[in-house]
């Protein structure tokens, strides 16, 4: 029984001292905690586990100078900036004072090696001009590593079709766009910043899909497509997207543009190559021999280059494929080399005799009397006229109010009509014309009048030679009239 009590009582004793040693430690704990942050405490992130408040702001200043912010650019580089470069520094707002006497130390023993985390606002500052001297030592401000942005622009294949190019994005930031980004991340302490995502790139000002580059591509597309033929029967003249492409110019922005001056050479070259009117023409005659008659008649074609120059220039830029004709100032009755045709009428003063072809086909083979040489009223000769007018019952109130049935006058007042106070023997002699002639014009046998007047139509050319070794003879030197 004593022996049993003497276990008792140690085992009270070492109990006590248990209770002793625990009270002690927990005492020293609470103690210890007072002014120490429990183990595995954690202040945004930065591990103050055991440390004095002084300790913990140590601490967090020096993973504020540690602070990095990574600058995500373009092509995948990154570039970083530190607490250092922009002078960062711990402001103490009291935050960590209050976290630790937030701590209740009779808990102490529920927080080993598990603290508490906690995220709470920690001044500092920094020196916000630094910003810009940090800016410019990153290589993404460097010149040499700067590509601007290049917009879309027209661009000439080669095949001499027109399409878009592609626009370049380049590398230029907006510089006061992107140090309100970084001077934002700082502010808020981001560790990160995606320059493209925050759209801090210049962009080219016009790309690919750009309206009016698409539209003008397709615009000069369909000009390069133009096959224009000025058909001139034995001869062709054609403009196409090679000769188009030699009218257009670009201006100092890079706009294509038609040359109104090299389209107006194109039209001249055309016009010195077809234009008949007044000029020299070859003629056969009815026996076969081949003559030049003078210029100075009225009769041919000329172009209007004004009008076709503005004409061609609106056909071009409408892209059309198709025959056409120039504009013109004055028409003959054929387009051809021989721009005389087959329908006219030929005269030969020598002769006195007159022939009128319809379609190649000689349709009159008459004797006519033409101006009276004596009087120096002689039927002008050596040219090619147009028939001016075409009139019926015509009176020629100027001469004695004389009637003819068919008029069918081709330079000034000068003529073909029938002659109804001419005689058989007037026609037959080859010398009525010296001594008793008209006063310019070409009396006809009314028959032959006639049927001349029906084929013939204002336009049609009328050839007038002395001879086919002479085609100009004596021009009247007094003044002629119809009759």
């Amino acid at each position: 029984m004593r022996k049993l009590s003497r276990q008792l009582v140690g085992m009270v004793i070492l109990l006590i001292l248990l209770v002793l040693i625990l009270g002690g430690i927990f005492t020293f704990g609470k103690w210890h905690f007072k002014n120490h942050f429990f183990s595995g405490t954690r202040i945004n992130g930065v591990n103050v586990g055991e440390m004095t408040v002084d300790d913990a702001k140590y601490a967090i200043q020096n993973r504020i100078r540690d602070y990095t912010l990574s600058c995500s650019e373009r092509n995948g580089i990154v570039e970083k900036i530190t607490g250092d470069q922009i002078y960062m520094q711990y402001v103490d707002d009291g935050s960590v004072q209050k976290l630790m006497d937030s701590q209740n130390t009779n808990l102490w023993l529920f927080y080993l090696g598990r603290g508490k985390s906690y995220t709470v606002d920690i001044g500092f500052t920094y020196d916000k001009s630094s910003v810009d001297n940090v800016m410019s030592e990153m290589q993404c401000f460097n010149a040499g590593n700067v590509i601007a942005p290049s917009n879309s622009q027209i661009e000439e294949n080669p095949d001499g079709t027109f399409s878009v190019t592609e626009s370049q994005q380049g590398t230029t930031l907006d510089r006061d766009k992107t140090r309100y980004a970084i001077i934002s991340a700082i502010e808020n302490a981001e560790t990160s910043l995606d320059f493209e995502a925050l759209d801090l790139y210049q962009k080219p000002s016009a790309n690919a899909d750009d309206e009016k580059l698409v539209s003008t591509a397709e615009y000069l597309n369909r000009m390069m497509n133009t096959n224009i033929v000025y058909d001139f029967g034995d001869r062709q003249f054609t403009v196409d997207g090679t000769l188009v492409r030699s009218f257009l110019d670009q201006d100092d922005e890079g706009n294509y543009v038609i040359n109104k001056g090299r389209v107006a050479e194109w039209v001249y070259q055309l016009a010195y190559d077809t234009d008949t009117y007044g000029l020299r023409h070859r003629f056969t005659t009815s026996s076969g021999v081949e003559i030049e008659l003078e210029s100075g008649g009225d009769y041919g074609w000329c172009i209007n280059q004004e009008s076709t120059v503005m004409d061609l220039i609106d056909a071009i830029q409408r892209g059309l494929q198709e025959t056409r004709e120039p504009v013109y100032l004055y028409r003959a009755m054929d387009r051809s080399t021989n721009d005389i045709g087959g329908t006219y009428v030929e005269i030969c003063i020598e002769k006195q005799e007159m022939w009128c072809y319809h379609d190649g086909v000689l349709v009159v083979d008459t004797p006519v009397v033409t101006g009276n040489d004596s009087t120096g009223q002689n039927t002008p000769s050596g040219k090619v006229w147009g028939i001016d007018l075409k009139e019926k019952d015509a009176t020629f109130r100027a001469n004695g109010n004389v009637k003819v049935k068919y008029w069918l006058p081709f330079f000034a007042s000068c003529g073909i009509h029938d002659a109804s106070w001419r005689t058989d023997f007037d026609f037959s002699n080859k010398d009525t014309w010296k001594y008793n002639g008209s006063d310019g014009c070409v009396n006809t046998p009314e028959a032959a009048a006639a049927t001349i007047f029906d084929i013939m139509d204002t336009g049609f050319p009328v050839i007038v030679y002395y001879s086919e070794s002479q085609p100009a003879g004596k021009q009247p030197i007094a003044e002629i009239m119809p009759g």
